[in-house]
């Protein structure tokens, strides 16, 4: 195991979405993913290896706004809305991990992406788990961030569910901020202008039915009918790297080693001072582990 201290932070900086894109060529952009319309953010230079990150819950591509720059200098980058996520289209129908897994790989064939290089934070991780099972040979890399999925603490997806439910059903200000917060290990890290994004997509009408199909997976039984097995997780064959933090809220650090242990060869690294957004918490540090890993350094 790798303990990684957190990088200081300029606690006089004015964090803002805009500012951590600001200098960065990206696009924003929309593609049909067999009939689902699906926005993604891209920076990078088409025809490098692709990297694709996949956000948690409740969550959009805006997670990874502070990673885009970096990445994109070695990658064809890419952080999408996943199905019923953000403004991707929310059809009626339960969003389970196959769906979420088929959408990813339709994401794919829509871009022309034979194979890519997966990075998913919570439900992030336990849809790029999936898909490093099913489509081995469409997975370079695979980095499991705080990966949720085969871990089941009936309080604790409770306590997920409701707040979440909470924060698009009451839709205001404080109700968002407080899920945010709950997502980092310091609180003063959730800055005005991610609220404000956030607020804004669960003001859509159309979450309201959406962020119940997304909560669907936070029940004991979903947990149990979609969870890896360890003969699964022993069969992935891409390059792994698992990333836990000292104080992640949905697990403890020996729940992220048992997990690097099922899988053969995977690195497992702890960030220190980060909850379950360490991306966005300790973006210095999470943009040189997971560069490191994927370019083969170190």
């Amino acid at each position: 195991m790798e303990t990684i201290p957190r990088t200081a932070r300029d606690r006089s900086a004015h964090g803002s979405v805009w500012s951590d894109l600001q200098g960065v060529a990206f696009t924003q952009g929309y593609v049909a993913v067999e009939g689902i319309r699906t926005r993604y953010l891209r920076a990078g230079t088409p025809g490098r290896p692709a990297l694709i990150f996949l956000h948690g819950t409740g969550g959009h591509a805006e997670a990874y706004c502070r990673n885009l720059a970096a990445h994109a200098l070695h990658f064809d980058t890419f952080s999408i809305d996943m199905l019923g996520h953000g403004y991707t289209d929310k059809p009626d129908y339960d969003y389970t991990v196959p769906l979420y897994v088929r959408h990813v790989a339709g994401f794919m064939d829509a871009m022309g992406l034979p194979r890519a290089s997966l990075s998913g934070e919570s439900l992030g991780g336990w849809v790029a788990s999936h898909f490093a099972v099913t489509h081995r040979d469409r997975t370079e890399q695979l980095v499991l961030n705080t990966a949720g999925g085969d871990r089941i603490d009936p309080v604790a997806l409770e306590k997920v569910r409701q707040s979440t439910l909470a924060a698009v059903d009451e839709a205001n200000w404080d109700k968002v901020k407080a899920r945010l917060q709950w997502l980092m290990f310091d609180g003063t890290d959730v800055h005005d202008d991610l609220v404000a994004s956030r607020l804004r997509i669960y003001r859509d009408p159309a979450m309201r039915t959406g962020i119940r199909r997304i909560v669907s997976m936070h029940v004991p039984e979903a947990r149990q009918r979609f969870a890896l097995t360890p003969a699964q997780w022993g069969s992935i064959t891409a390059p792994t790297l698992v990333l836990w933090t000292s104080h992640d809220p949905t697990a403890k650090v020996e729940v992220g080693r048992a997990l690097a242990d099922m899988i053969p060869g995977a690195r497992f690294v702890v960030m220190q001072d980060c909850g379950h957004w360490p991306q966005f918490e300790d973006a210095a540090t999470f943009n040189r582990v997971h560069l490191d890993f994927l370019l083969g350094r170190g």
